[in-house]
Formats: structure tokens, C-alpha cells, sequence
């Protein structure tokens, strides 16, 4: 069992990984119970404001018609458009105020799944001393894997927060989960 109150040290970042209205039950590409993130991570933002751990969040930030989309040819809906209702964080994320916001899936001529692909995340966390990054959200099996496994290309300590990441399909949390251990991310114990 992982207590953010134990886990976060100094040194550390929380980074929330697409917990979007889109993202969640009701929006353009849900997870199925995708919300249920939302208290998990509440948990560690209270515990990170507590002890002064630094917070960022991603979040796709899709322009009109992008690559992308099923209409263009993507494998995916439209979903998380610029300054649309469902690009916004949930409702319920209690997001600090002075939360990095790293916005992701913004190119015109590829999809960005992890945090540190092109954004300059990895700089960022460097700049602000962190050596060991907190990852949860949405999706486990695509964004999350992608940001994790970015985080481990980057240098950093990455652990993952299972209980705080949702998957698509329980076939592809399985495979993610493999590949994440295999480049290094550790998979912190859930929550009982």
C-alpha cells in the first residue's frame, strides 16, 4: 500500500496524465470509470501541497481536424479539441494553482501520447530539480505507458500509481504494465 504521504520526498513531481472530461465516462473517448482516478489523485495533490512537491499535468490540446481523428484517418474519435468542454481537466481534480499544464497532441503532423514527447517536460522537471516523477491518470494502456516509458528515456526515477490510472481494455493495462517494468518504471502497490 503506497501512502503519498510517505512516498513524496524531496526532489520528487506528481505528474497527472490526461484526466480530461473527454477522457471520462459521458465524454468524446471515455475510459470506462475513468473518473474514479480523480479521489486517488486528490489524495496526492493534497499530500504534494502538504510537503511542496511540484505538480504539472498534461492534457491533449487537439487542433480542429487533427491527424489523428477517424475523419482524417486516425484511429480515434474527435476528442480534448482546443478550448472545448471536453478538453478541460474533470471538474472534480482539485489542480493547484500553480500546476504545469504541458499541452500535448497540438502538432499537425503526428500524435504526441507521452508528456515528454517534443513538449520540453524533460528540461522543465530538470530546471525544478526533480529527479523522481509520480505518474497517474488516463489512459494506463496508451498515454500513461507512453508518458512513463518518456520519463525513463529521459533519465528520470519514474513509479507509476496504479490505483490512479485507468486502462482501455484490461488486456492492453496488462501489456503496459510488462513494458513499464521492463524499461524500469517502478509499479507502486495499490491501494488495499
Amino acid at each position: 500500500m503506497t501512502d503519498p504521504k510517505d512516498a513524496l520526498q524531496p526532489g520528487d513531481a506528481l505528474l497527472l496524465v490526461d484526466v480530461q472530461i473527454d477522457f471520462c465516462p459521458g465524454g468524446n473517448l471515455p475510459v470506462a470509470e475513468g473518473d474514479q482516478v480523480v479521489p486517488v489523485l486528490n489524495r496526492w495533490l493534497a499530500a504534494a501541497r502538504e510537503k511542496g512537491i511540484p505538480v504539472y499535468a498534461s492534457r491533449d490540446w487537439h487542433p480542429s481536424g487533427h491527424m489523428s481523428f477517424a475523419a482524417r484517418g486516425g484511429q480515434w474519435p474527435d476528442h480534448c479539441l482546443q478550448d472545448s468542454a471536453g478538453a478541460a481537466f474533470h471538474p472534480e481534480l482539485a489542480l493547484p494553482d500553480d500546476t504545469v499544464v504541458i499541452s500535448k497532441g497540438v502538432r499537425f503532423d503526428k500524435d504526441q501520447y507521452s508528456a515528454f514527447d517534443e513538449t520540453g517536460l524533460a528540461e522543465r522537471l530538470r530546471q525544478d530539480g526533480v529527479t523522481r516523477v509520480w505518474v497517474g491518470g488516463l489512459a494506463l494502456d496508451v498515454c500513461v505507458e507512453a508518458t512513463a516509458l518518456g520519463g525513463r528515456e529521459a533519465g528520470f526515477d519514474v513509479r507509476l500509481i496504479p490505483e490512479a490510472s485507468k486502462a482501455i481494455t484490461a488486456d492492453g493495462a496488462a501489456r503496459a504494465i510488462a513494458a513499464m517494468r521492463e524499461a524500469g518504471v517502478t509499479i507502486e502497490e495499490a491501494l488495499g
